[in-house]
């Protein structure tokens, strides 16, 4: 009994912590739309990029539509949720898939665009490139009622959407290892959402026909 409860409540405190990162960094593109434009990550853009209609649409599409992925993504893992108001997890869902794909074809493109050389690039535009297919694919299965490769995909899609959430813990801890920002930003690019596949991977291993939820 005490186990049960101590497991019961370890859950509740790492639910509690998933929810709140998630929303935290969800709402976190909102600052840039009441800071200067040399906020963050635009300070170090070149005013010529700064300057690009097409790279202004992809930067504000993609931090915009993935930070209400994020913000509304972590719902979808609640057992309850899908229990109590199937019509609106399935709404959830589908407002997912949109903001998703939006965000994560954006980030492709502003990939290109990216601190850190060919290293940073590749891994950001390969987060990008896992996001899109991971999401399509969990829409794909949910259309074809295979419920339990859904939710499989679901999880991978939204560790590469959690990678929002790594990336500004792992970046302070990097810029204090290696005192360069551009060091820890070719490491981050690869660093915020490897380790988030590989969780994925073994939180679907064990899913069977179980949920894996609160």
């Amino acid at each position: 009994m005490v186990n049960g409860t101590t497991r019961s409540w370890k859950k509740g405190v790492l639910w509690g912590l998933f929810g709140f990162l998630a929303v935290g960094v969800g709402l976190y593109p909102s600052l840039y739309l009441i800071n200067e434009r040399n906020f963050a990550l635009l300070s170090g853009k070149s005013q010529a990029l700064l300057a690009n209609v097409l790279w202004n649409i992809g930067f504000y599409t993609h931090i915009f539509f993935g930070g209400i992925a994020l913000l509304i993504g972590w719902l979808q893992f609640s057992k309850r949720l899908r229990n109590k108001q199937l019509s609106l997890h399935r709404n959830i869902g589908k407002a997912y898939v949109v903001f998703a794909l939006l965000s994560g074809l954006a980030s492709i493109y502003i990939g290109f665009y990216t601190f850190g050389g060919t290293v940073a690039t590749l891994g950001f535009i390969c987060l990008g490139i896992i996001w899109v297919l991971t999401t399509v694919k969990a829409y794909l299965a949910v259309r074809k009622k295979d419920l339990l490769g859904h939710q499989r995909w679901m999880i991978y899609s939204y560790a590469a959407c959690f990678a929002a959430v790594t990336l500004r813990l792992w970046l302070p801890l990097l810029q204090m290892t290696f005192d360069e920002f551009d060091t820890a930003y070719r490491i981050v690019a690869w660093l915020c959402w490897v380790p988030n596949i590989f969780v994925a991977y073994l939180i679907t291993r064990k899913l069977g026909n179980t949920s894996t939820t609160s």
